[in-house]
């Protein structure tokens, strides 16, 4: 099997498990379906991962960094996913809240908009993917401060009841898998945000491995706030 078609393979696998890490907030969202309320719930972490998939989307375009199609495919069906999310939050937020989510939107248009036309417009050839990748690696680097709240709580608890084992594994096989991809074709902004997103898994299943004898499963605990895990070229967000 030569480089390129083990790349396809490899990033085929990474969109088939970024798929599921995407679907991973439904259970949240059947939850505020069911009582009519976003309740508790913030739309903090999709608003962030839209804004990422929107980027990620931009970055995969042949025009922008060629042979990148599944990273563009993954983002995009991210973005649709994350889209339905929101719509969901607007529908059941009331009007403050709602305002709120709209303004914070078109924020993010605008500034999609603004580099998407600085990049068709003003760049060409690799200056378009420096412009975009730098963008999408600063976003991701930003949004893995997230998880150190999720790894802070479970060494100050010694508890691992709320960081499930399984999305911890899928995240960090998430990671690694676009951590290949992008080796297999050297594609720094890829790698360096899935590289982090692998650390920060393999971090998790260590503690979850130390701590998973202290923890007490059926004791009370109050619910953490909602957190958010990414791994780029393929995103998930977790609640």
């Amino acid at each position: 099997m030569n480089k390129d078609v083990a790349r396809t393979v490899i990033g085929i696998i990474g969109n088939v498990i970024s798929f599921f890490l995407f679907l991973s907030p439904v259970p949240t969202f059947v939850t505020i379906w069911k009582a009519k309320s976003v309740q508790a719930f913030k739309p903090d972490p999709y608003l962030a991962t839209i804004l990422n998939c929107a980027m990620w989307t931009v970055y995969g375009l042949p025009f922008v960094k060629p042979d990148s199609i599944l990273v563009l495919t993954i983002n995009a069906i991210g973005l649709l996913i994350e889209a339905i999310y929101i719509s969901i939050f607007l529908i059941y937020s009331d009007g403050a809240k709602r305002k709120k989510i709209v303004y914070f939107l078109l924020g993010e248009f605008i500034f999609w908009a603004i580099i998407f036309v600085i990049t068709m417009a003003a760049l060409h050839g690799p200056k378009r993917s420096y412009l975009v990748g730098i963008i999408c690696l600063i976003l991701n680097i930003l949004m893995y401060a997230s998880p150190l709240t999720v790894m802070r709580r479970v060494i100050t608890t010694k508890s691992v009841k709320y960081m499930p084992f399984y999305l911890s594994l899928a995240n960090f096989a998430n990671g690694i898998i676009w951590f290949v991809y992008a080796l297999l074709k050297f594609d720094p902004f890829v790698l360096i945000p899935n590289g982090l997103g692998a650390l920060s898994g393999a971090v998790q299943l260590i503690l979850y491995a130390t701590y998973y004898k202290s923890t007490k499963w059926d004791e009370d605990e109050p619910d953490p706030a909602p957190e958010v895990q990414l791994s780029a070229g393929g995103e998930s967000s977790q609640v």
